[in-house]
């Protein structure tokens, strides 16, 4: 469809406009295989407290409310995602209480999840990356009591995971993210006190190695990043904050403070879209209330989030992906 729309010049994120249908089924109306979602720019959000089986999901480079995507194959919080970018495939794991479930979706196409395989342990507090189309997704740390496992699985295969290696340090409730095909995944943060930085070469199996630190210690934090662009960014915490702080990702360093969310809050989710450079945090808990706000970044530029829309519910200790 990218070739054709060379030939007859026409924007697909602008199509539905033309036709008055959505985006995600121009391949059905036109009779193409074409690029759902704007060409890989759903963001899916699934699960929460309490074992909430709900999936929802935005148009991240467009701002609105989350709309309802199906159900997971149970409810359950404290669970991680990931995708293998624009080839279309997002994959949920674990999740509490004490669950070893990885289920998977195709993310341009609305529906319940299926059941893909399950984790090497009972597992809950994770956080997940992955390589994008290089197809290997990441599941490391966890928490209840906290561990240092990584694990991995290929993304379009379904099966069990397979053990990887460990984290420096022993730790859940995690924040992770990668540079995509670049190849190298970070976690940051973590209970058990934890500013700690660890990275990995997501195509070879072994040990993390320390990166630096993030600005503050903290746990229940998200990451986003714009993939092979090399910037992650940290959002949240576990006692609720409004710090955001990045990385580079290919370069081991300390984080650096990129500015605020709009409501300081923890245990969120996040997603992005790549390198359309749009960065989400989703939901969390305040001091009083949980919330489902959804914030919005540009990830190449340092400064505070603006408001998006809102959850389908309000929720916190879920995970998002996208098919970027």
């Amino acid at each position: 469809m990218s070739e054709i729309s060379k030939y007859i010049n026409i924007d697909w994120s602008n199509i539905s406009k033309i036709f008055g249908i959505e985006t995600s089924n121009i391949g059905s109306f036109m009779g193409l295989n074409a690029p759902a979602a704007a060409g890989g720019d759903r963001g899916v959000f699934g699960g929460g407290y309490d074992l909430l089986n709900t999936m929802d999901y935005i148009t991240i480079s467009t701002t609105g409310d989350a709309i309802d995507f199906g159900d997971l194959s149970q409810g359950r919080s404290h669970l991680a995602a990931t995708s293998n970018g624009s080839s279309d495939r997002g994959v949920f794991g674990g999740g509490y209480s004490t669950n070893n479930t990885i289920d998977y979706i195709t993310i341009s196409t609305t529906g319940d999840a299926t059941n893909f395989g399950d984790l090497t342990l009972l597992l809950y507090g994770m956080g997940a990356t992955s390589n994008g189309t290089s197809d290997r997704g990441i599941f490391a740390g966890a928490t209840g009591p906290s561990v240092n496992t990584i694990e991995y699985i290929t993304i379009s295969s379904p099966g069990d995971s397979t053990d990887f290696g460990d984290l420096t340090a022993s730790r859940g409730y995690i924040g992770s993210t990668s540079n995509s095909t670049n190849n190298r995944g970070v976690f940051g943060g973590g209970d058990n006190s934890s500013n700690i930085i660890d990275y990995i070469t997501i195509s070879s199996t072994g040990v993390a190695t320390d990166f630096g630190d993030l600005t503050q210690i903290r746990a229940y934090l998200r990451a986003v990043s714009n993939g092979i662009n090399n910037r992650g960014v940290f959002g949240g915490g576990g006692v609720p904050v409004n710090t955001i702080d990045y990385v580079t990702i290919s370069s081991a360093a300390d984080a650096t403070e990129f500015g605020d969310l709009t409501v300081s809050r923890g245990q969120l989710s996040s997603t992005s879209n790549g390198t359309n450079d749009r960065g989400i945090f989703g939901g969390g808990y305040t001091w009083s209330v949980t919330v489902n706000t959804i914030d919005y970044i540009t990830v190449s530029t340092p400064g505070n989030a603006i408001d998006f829309g809102d959850l389908l519910l309000e929720r916190f200790t879920f995970d998002g992906t996208s098919n970027a």
